[in-house]
């Protein structure tokens, strides 16, 4: 018997999981690590911290499983997309590595999409417009403010690939975290020479393309003594953990579309042909199946609204505060007595791309307490995430499932929220890992286990529940969504002069 690691590097944490042929999860293991924000809407991590939780947990797993090293075949990893990781020539991280929740680059953006010829020219280039959380930005970022540090740069690496360069030694990606980049022809599934020499950047600071299932090295002997496996086991190239996630549901087929809520909040649907949202609301990438795409749209602050009102606000709940406020909203009625969220804390991507949007109650009244604030709060990302299914439907991309993941589908109401508000019912699988089951199928079809990705999901993930739609319900979403929209649009201009009053 042959066994596959899937790690998932995430911006909270780290979580491994050790799995059999048959895709049944043996072990799992979990290691947190600090998120630092140095100034307002700047998101930055230490790669070093991802190298020891990653140690870490593989370790754990493979203890608790009982396992011999020799029988551990093959790793996938995921992790958060659109950080960077800035290398010198030897290896050595040169400062810490900005996140996809990093705001500083709006002017890089503007730099990158002027280079390009125009916004539009940018898109047919590369699929998608300059935003400030890719990376790109990110490393013109470094060559405007920090030109010492520039001039050691040799690479630039993604979260999971650093991490893959400590397990093997190779500067390697692969199509779907490598197409958040904004340096990669999606089309073609390699990087765009035309858009990098606009930019006046080389090559030879990005790793080498694979395909999600394809083998990008085998564990060097330090890494192997480290983590307590052999040089046998390889390193496949995995996914970024959006499709990576999708992969673990199951989302690997048209028609079938999820949803994530988790720190962000994703809506992601399969697609067997490029499309591209010429206004670049959504992001058109490569899928982690050989050879697909798919479309993407991102609230940067889904759980994490909620996630910053418990633990700034509600704090005295102690550890059941979510229990605690799970049960409260689901007793307020629905639209919260007309109090409205808008969920952009960190700014916000889709459908807007405004890192100037600002998180804020409209509504508020003596009439509301708790209860109906955290439903409001519920009920703004459910919205948000609403914005990117219209943008899906009106591209007639098909939709004849919705599958919903992360920490939200634990949540009895954000389920019947997410039914209610797409007006879908939500359906639940067996697999609640996500990202991490997604690349341990990945390592499994990449180590020979399976054929393809396709035959390894439907082997392995089936459904476990469905939500349905409450039509009482839904007609009065239905009413308040336009009044959700509007209201971004009503104080557009003023987060823009709240963000130049604030600097």
């Amino acid at each position: 018997m042959s066994y596959f690691l899937g790690v998932d590097i995430g911006t909270s944490g780290t979580k491994t999981i050790l799995i059999d042929e048959r895709g049944r999860i043996l072990s799992e293991a979990s290691a947190k690590y600090k998120l630092f924000h140095p100034k307002p809407l700047w998101s930055e991590q230490n790669p070093d911290d991802w190298w020891k939780a990653t140690v870490k947990t593989i370790r754990e797993v493979v203890a608790v499983a009982g396992k011999p090293a020799s029988s551990i075949r093959a790793i996938g990893l995921s992790g958060q997309m659109h950080g960077s990781v800035f290398l010198d020539k030897d290896d050595k991280v040169i400062r810490p590595a900005l996140l996809w929740n990093d705001q500083r680059t709006t002017q890089e953006c503007e730099e990158i999409e002027s280079r390009a010829g125009g916004r539009r020219a940018l898109i047919r280039m590369v699929a998608n417009p300059a935003l400030t959380g890719f990376t790109a930005p990110k490393i013109l970022w470094l060559r405007n403010n920090e030109p010492r540090n520039y001039a050691r740069l040799k690479k630039v690496l993604l979260p999971k690939d650093d991490v893959r360069r400590r397990l093997t030694g190779e500067y390697a990606t692969e199509v779907s975290d490598a197409s958040g980049m904004l340096l990669l022809d999606v089309k073609k599934r390699n990087w765009s020479a035309k858009l990098l020499a606009k930019l006046e950047l080389d090559s030879s600071l990005l790793g080498k393309v694979y395909e999600s299932e394809d083998v990008t090295g085998t564990l060097t002997k330090k890494a192997a003594k480290t983590l307590g496996l052999t040089t046998d086991c390889v390193v496949v190239g995995g996914a970024g953990d959006c499709a990576a996630n999708a992969v673990g549901t199951g989302v690997v087929r048209s028609g079938v579309l999820s949803t994530s809520i988790g720190t962000s909040g994703v809506m992601f649907v399969h697609s067997d042909d490029v499309q591209v949202d010429p206004e670049g609301r959504l992001h058109t990438f490569c899928h982690a199946v050989r050879g697909k795409w798919h479309m993407m749209g991102v609230n940067l602050c889904a759980g994490g609204s909620l996630q910053w009102f418990a633990e700034n606000l509600c704090a005295e709940l102690g550890d059941n505060v979510y229990d605690v406020l799970n049960r409260e909203a689901a007793r307020a009625n629905p639209g919260a007595e007309g109090l409205y969220f808008l969920p952009y804390l960190a700014g916000e991507r889709t459908p807007h791309a405004d890192p100037d949007a600002r998180g804020c109650f409209v509504g508020l009244t003596l009439a509301h307490q708790r209860a109906q604030i955290a439903r409001s709060i519920m009920e703004g990302v459910t919205y948000s995430m609403r914005d990117s299914l219209e943008i899906i439907r009106s591209m007639n991309v098909p939709v004849k499932q919705v599958r919903v993941s992360g920490g939200g589908s634990k949540s009895k109401l954000w389920r019947q929220l997410q039914a209610d508000v797409f007006g879908t019912k939500a359906v639940t699988i067996n697999a609640e890992q996500g990202p991490a089951y997604g690349v341990a199928l990945l390592a499994a079809v990449g180590a020979g286990a399976y054929k393809n990705i396709q035959q390894a999901c439907s082997a392995t993930i089936r459904e476990t529940s469905a939500t349905a739609v409450n039509r009482k319900t839904k007609r009065i979403y239905d009413t308040r969504f336009p009044v959700y929209q509007n209201l971004y649009q009503s104080l557009k201009k003023d987060f823009k002069t709240i963000s130049d009053i604030e600097g």
